[in-house]
């Protein structure tokens, strides 16, 4: 699986091995849990995140990766975004460091 990702102007696609989409669900789940106490987005602090802000909050580490040319952690990032996020077309991540305005784009009818 592919997912196709907007920094600043430049088009990434993450290719993602199927075995790892599999296979990383308990960490995933690891993820889920530490996110349940919830986290800082912007200026304000969320206590119940929904499924999008936890994927804002991962594309912000999917940026790093990409930054630091961590192939591994950016294929791990995006298994998360596409699994919690089922109809993903396009992340656009915010490169200021504000998650809150990283868009997740959806494909439409899905």
């Amino acid at each position: 699986m592919i997912l196709d990702v907007m920094v600043d102007t430049q088009e990434v696609k993450i290719q993602i091995p199927d075995e790892m989409l599999s296979q990383s669900q308990a960490f995933f789940d690891k993820m889920d849990k530490d996110m349940d106490a919830g986290r800082r987005l912007g200026p304000t602090y969320v206590e119940n995140l929904d499924a999008i802000q936890r994927a804002q909050i991962v594309a912000d580490r999917l940026l790093t990766a990409i930054e630091t040319e961590n192939q591994g952690l950016a294929q791990l990032m995006a298994a998360y975004i596409v699994t919690r996020i089922k109809n993903v077309q396009l992340v656009n991540i915010d490169i200021n460091g504000d998650p809150l305005n990283t868009e997740i784009i959806l494909n439409q009818g899905t």
